[in-house]
């Protein structure tokens, strides 16, 4: 009889597996008939009739069977169970029939609610078969039970790869955060921690633009690590990011009292001037703290040769972009910070030797066969061909690009996979657009296998995973365009430019070769605009008042054109000042404050804007101005572009440095000098000029809208032609062709 019934088990099994479920039942219950007494069989039966939709049929089999057992005995046989179930369950697994096991996971979790494992196994299916929404977690009752803190047998590193797969699928649910704090006390050690919960922020506060979901992150990390200096470095990012200034300032001064080595220091100094500068307003700790950057830059350059990892030597290059709003002195600045780019492209190719050595072997191949690739492929790389102000205006070259002669590859470093239109229209351009992420190596690598024979850097020195593509050379010629100034790399071969935006004496403290276009070095075919949202009555603003403007972040704001500005305001009667741009809000108006009560203004002549909701009402926005008034020592580039093109006046300061001059070469390519200052008291005289000449703003205006059909600035077609004809020179110098 035993072995019948063996027989029995073994053959109903064997069909249960086969999927063979009517005949499985009808086996276990003959094996039933046979000896009622083994509840296995029970088991195993209601498990065919759940497989067969008999949901209802299943439980009532189980449930009998448990009822009529002796009370000692439940657990034991509940227990039997729950291990036939998840070894079906860990089955389908097996073959991803993923709704079959969830559907068993379930009956698991009626049976015994508080097996956290099995919980855990429903979430993870639950994100595979896309229906996981983040309410699982608290109705679950997961976070519950790991709060108690007295689960025995909690697989940690199931836990681990939920808490991970939950971070990657639904970051900004709000019971996230809780199944972090949670998850805190069962980390083995901090490491673990911060491998799961570092990338998870990077991509919710980068990628998802939820800088302050990310802080909050970071935060319960710090209960692990509390000096963890990579956690505090993006910590303070993140704070800055979500306009959190104070803490933003103050996570970064924390990294700095806790950095020993000079480039951890360099890093560090590069967060608190970042946190200070965007918030405004901290005019007098912004100059220390820079002249504690550069005594740093110095003493780090002095201490040559230092061994400098891949993660260090990234930082070196992008804290140099604080300089040059603060003093327009670029002879002096880039002498340091060219050593610099000397040293951080020396550092990433000998962690590299091998493919760098790849790399400059083509070259040496290319030149000695003097080959001339037609049509040529032009390479741009960028994080910002996307909606951005370098995606805004790089768009018309994109367009106007002659395919029969080039070959346009778009290279997306840390492409985002967010709702984006504009980053998708420069998919659509491309010959081909490389979706990237923000592995410098894999991104040279694929430029390389590419064969690109220019490649064109958008981003210089604000983002380093760029600046390390370039470093890398894995093109032949290289090319930095419109995202900054020059990055000073040595493998950059060119920096274009044009007759205006640096002066004739610019070469002597450039490292690459400037090429300078024959009228612009940017032009676009114009901006769409919205519908304004600004109206003078709300401001409580005359309608006969003249209104002055200045729309850029707090950065950009330095006290000496703040006062130049108040100046103007107070000679130029019924005039109002508007003040747009990221900043702290308290910082920015007592910045303002301060510089206009010490120059007689009234404080009630001053108007703070908030931010529009998008570009095009922004633009739309502008016409509220009269005038505009430029920034210095850092001009606005995209900003004057749009208030030229919205026809509106503009004052601003002519320097030596290319932040201090791109005002200057966009008004010139306009064919607008009404508003060039050479000097700070032209720029008060203009300003005070364009405020009181009604009729010489008219003259102005029809100027820049006449300008529209005839200028080189407005001329992307144009444009795109003499960059085409600049990119077949250089290919002509390289190939000797």
């Amino acid at each position: 009889m035993i072995t019948n019934i063996t027989n029995f088990q073994a053959e109903a099994y064997q069909h249960l597996i086969a999927g063979e479920y009517a005949q499985a039942a009808y086996l276990y219950e003959k094996a039933i008939t046979a000896e009622p007494e083994i509840i296995s069989n029970y088991w195993h039966l209601g498990l065919t009739l759940l497989l067969q939709g008999q949901e209802t049929e299943a439980q009532m089999t189980w449930m009998l069977v448990i009822a009529e057992i002796e009370e000692e005995k439940i657990q034991l046989h509940t227990t039997e169970l729950i291990k036939v179930l998840q070894v079906e369950a860990e089955r389908r697994e097996y073959l991803e029939e993923f709704s079959i096991s969830w559907l068993i996971r379930q009956h698991i979790r009626e049976i015994n609610p508080s097996d956290i494992n099995n919980l855990l196994e429903i979430i993870q299916l639950s994100i595979k078969l896309d229906n996981f929404d983040g309410t699982q977690l608290n109705e679950s009752g997961i976070i519950l039970l790991l709060n108690s803190r007295e689960i025995l047998d909690l697989n940690s590193e199931l836990l681990n790869q939920v808490l991970q797969k939950v971070l990657e699928t639904q970051p900004l649910h709000p019971s996230y955060l809780d199944l972090v704090e949670a998850c805190l006390f069962y980390f083995a050690n901090p490491q673990q921690g911060f491998n799961i919960l570092l990338p998870a922020a990077i991509k919710i506060g980068h990628t998802f633009k939820q800088p302050k979901v990310a802080a909050q992150i970071l935060e319960l990390y710090l209960r692990l690590d509390p000096e963890e200096l990579e956690t505090l470095r993006h910590l303070a990012i993140f704070y800055q990011d979500s306009k959190n200034y104070a803490l933003g300032i103050e996570k970064a001064k924390l990294c700095y009292s806790l950095s020993k080595k000079l480039a951890d220091k360099i890093f560090a100094i590069h967060l608190v001037l970042r946190g200070l500068m965007t918030a405004g307003g901290y005019w007098q700790e912004i100059c220390s703290t820079s002249q504690e950057l550069e005594c740093v830059l110095q003493e780090f350059i002095k201490a040559q040769p230092l061994a400098v990892d891949e993660v260090r030597t990234l930082r070196l290059l992008t804290p140099s972009f604080a300089l040059p709003h603060i003093k327009d002195s670029p002879a002096e600045f880039r002498k340091i910070h060219n050593q610099i780019a000397q040293i951080f492209q020396n550092n990433i190719q000998a962690i590299a030797r091998e493919e760098t050595a790849r790399y400059s072997q083509r070259i040496i191949n290319n030149q000695r066969s003097g080959i001339s690739t037609k049509p040529l492929k032009i390479g741009y790389v960028s994080y910002a061909l996307r909606r951005h102000s370098v995606g805004w205006l790089a768009r018309w070259l994109i367009q106007h690009h002659n395919r029969d002669k080039f070959e346009i590859y778009n290279y997306s470093v840390s492409y985002k996979l967010v709702d984006d239109f504009l980053q998708e229209w420069y998919v659509d351009q491309s010959y081909k657009a490389r979706k990237l992420g923000i592995n410098a190596f894999e991104i040279a690598e694929q430029i390389y296998e590419d064969e690109i024979d220019i490649l064109v850097d958008l981003d210089s020195i604000t983002l380093d995973i760029s600046s390390e593509v370039m470093a890398l050379k894995p093109a032949p010629i290289q090319v930095t365009w419109l995202g900054w100034d020059a990055s000073g790399i040595p493998a950059i071969d060119y920096f274009i430019a044009d007759p205006y935006v640096l002066p004739d004496s610019a070469q002597d403290y450039y490292t690459e070769k400037i090429w300078r276009l024959p009228h612009t070095y940017i032009a676009v075919d114009g901006f769409e605009v919205g519908v304004p949202t600004l109206r003078r009555d709300e401001l409580d603003i005359p309608s006969d008042a003249v209104i002055y403007l200045s729309a850029q972040r707090g950065y950009k704001r330095h006290p000496e054109t703040t006062k130049w500005q108040m100046k103007i305001i107070k000679e130029v009667p019924n005039s109002y000042f508007l003040i747009k741009g990221d900043a702290e809000e308290e910082a920015i108006k007592e910045f303002f404050y301060k510089i206009a009560e010490e120059e007689g203004v009234e404080c009630s002549r001053l108007r703070f804007l908030p931010q529009d909701p998008s570009e095009t009402v922004h633009r739309a926005n502008l016409t509220i101005a009269d005038v505009v008034l430029d920034t210095y020592p850092y001009n606005g580039a995209t900003t004057t572009l749009e208030t030229l093109w919205m026809g509106i006046p503009l004052v601003t300061r002519v320097g030596e440095q290319f932040a201090a001059r791109n005002s200057y070469t966009m008004m010139m390519n306009a064919g607008i000098t009404e508003g060039i200052a050479w000097t700070d008291e032209e720029y008060i005289q203009w300003g005070i000029r364009l405020g009181k000449d009604a009729v010489l703003r008219q003259q102005i205006a029809w100027k820049l809208r006449q300008s529209r059909q005839t200028s080189p600035l407005w001329n992307g077609k144009k444009f795109a032609r003499e960059m085409e004809n600049a990119y077949q020179q250089m290919w002509q110098k390289y190939s000797g062709s």
